[in-house]
């Protein structure tokens, strides 16, 4: 909070937090957004600088005067009376966060309302409506979450949106974006996932950005899901992820999504109307196309296999409809095929869950790169057992939710191996690039 000596100050000069002000002080002159005061350093003002940046003065020797009143929010759910033709819809996560000054925690907050008023210029890209749907962190988004949210789209395209943009926390965003990429078949428009490493209100956001470049993007001759994050450190170009092939590479970063074992679909820059395709894409499918296929199972466990992983940890998931395994190297589960006494081996856990009937899928631990069962002996006794995932690049996150989707779709095995080795939504490439980032 501030002073009461400012607070008094403000109000006699007609002066609100979110207005635009301009500050002489010995510092220089600068002009911004008037920001709330954390605790601490009461005689301090904080304004809000255009390139995004908080910027701290001592109230002592400075002079401030009101530029212009900010605008204030619409009501809560009312909608202008034309429909935008980009529907924005919010789920929460960072991107629509503010700070909660008195501790500095993070709270979903912002709706998509607001953050169309925070941000003018998205007016100057296309004609949007926005849309409420959850205000979650996206680590608390489940399965459940994952098939309202494709039902929302799916009825936002049939109410004539355009294209669909999906504000979202980072954390989970690669496992809704190929859940969505699966529940959605023959998208006739773009439908594009944003969110942001740091809050609205926190200095450097990488919110404008993101979701300037993410309305250009559900613009374009796009017929398949993505995700639009910073491409790099600074604040120039996006890049546009396929949904089934993007995963957070880094724990704070703006640039910590990339795309894997696949370039990006494209390069974005709202500001200079560049949208550079790095690879094919699918492009719309005709109107009335769209399937809606939300069916989905949320008994699917994802381990990460490890040295001394134990067999009865193993035998412990036949509880669940389904198993997917982040092997090690080319697919590789600990087999023993020597019998050395040291060692342990979950192979026969493994084969004892596919006999029971759940299917046990793999993944690589390595991220990049593509599964080979056919090098090593116990690649081959994995195949003989029946596993899924030979010859696939997939990530883990992706192939989690495909079978989750799988098991929503189908339940005897072979159907489910075969969904399972079959490209849907770009999970799966023919061959592999030589290098990545």
């Amino acid at each position: 909070m501030y002073s009461k000596q400012i607070l008094s100050l403000l109000k006699k000069k007609g002066i609100e937090i979110g207005d635009e002000v301009r500050l002489d002080s010995p510092k220089g002159a600068f002009i911004g957004l008037l920001m709330p005061r954390p605790e601490g350093a009461e005689g301090t003002f904080v304004i809000k600088l255009p390139n995004g940046y908080n910027l701290g003065i001592d109230a002592k020797g400075a002079e401030l005067s009101l530029v212009k009143k900010s605008q204030p929010a619409k009501p809560h759910g009312a909608e202008p009376k034309d429909r935008g033709e980009i529907a924005i819809i919010g789920c929460g996560g960072t991107i629509a966060s503010k700070v909660e000054y008195r501790t500095g925690a993070v709270y979903p907050a912002i709706s998509p309302r607001e953050m169309r008023n925070a941000f003018p210029d998205v007016d100057r890209i296309a004609t949007i409506h926005t849309r409420q749907l959850f205000e979650l962190f996206s680590e608390d988004m489940a399965a459940p979450h994952w098939a309202i949210l494709a039902k929302a789209i799916a009825e936002e395209v049939k109410d004539g949106a355009k294209g669909v943009v999906v504000m979202h926390g980072t954390d989970t965003m690669s496992y809704t974006s190929a859940a969505i990429s699966f529940m959605l078949q023959g998208l006739p428009v773009p439908v594009v996932l944003t969110g942001a490493q740091r809050s609205s209100d926190r200095p450097s956001s990488d919110n404008r950005l993101n979701l300037l470049n993410s309305v250009f993007a559900a613009k374009q001759d796009l017929g398949e899901v993505g995700v639009c994050m910073h491409a790099g450190p600074s604040d120039d170009i996006c890049h546009l992820h396929r949904g089934t092939r993007v995963r957070k590479m880094h724990s704070s970063r703006r640039d910590a999504f990339k795309s894997i074992n696949s370039p990006p679909i494209a390069v974005l820059d709202y500001r200079s109307s560049v949208f550079k395709p790095l690879t094919q894409y699918k492009k719309r499918s005709a109107p009335g196309s769209l399937r809606l296929e939300a069916k989905i199972s949320d008994n699917v466990a994802l381990i990460q296999v490890h040295p001394n992983i134990k067999p009865k940890f193993i035998a412990s998931l036949s509880s669940y409809d389904g198993v997917v395994l982040m092997a090690t190297g080319l697919g590789h589960i600990p087999t023993n095929p020597f019998n050395d006494k040291h060692a342990t081996q979950i192979f026969p856990a493994v084969s004892e869950l596919i006999e029971s009937g759940i299917p046990v899928v793999l993944a690589p631990q390595t991220i990049y790169g593509r599964l080979n069962l056919k090098v090593y002996t116990n690649g081959r006794l994995l195949l003989d057992a029946g596993v899924i995932g030979d010859g696939m690049d997939w990530t883990p996150e992706c192939a989690y939710v495909k079978l989750c989707w799988v098991l929503g779709q189908a339940k005897d095995m072979k159907k489910v191996k075969q969904l399972m080795e079959t490209d849907l939504a770009g999970e799966i490439g023919i061959r592999s690039p030589l290098e990545v980032d």
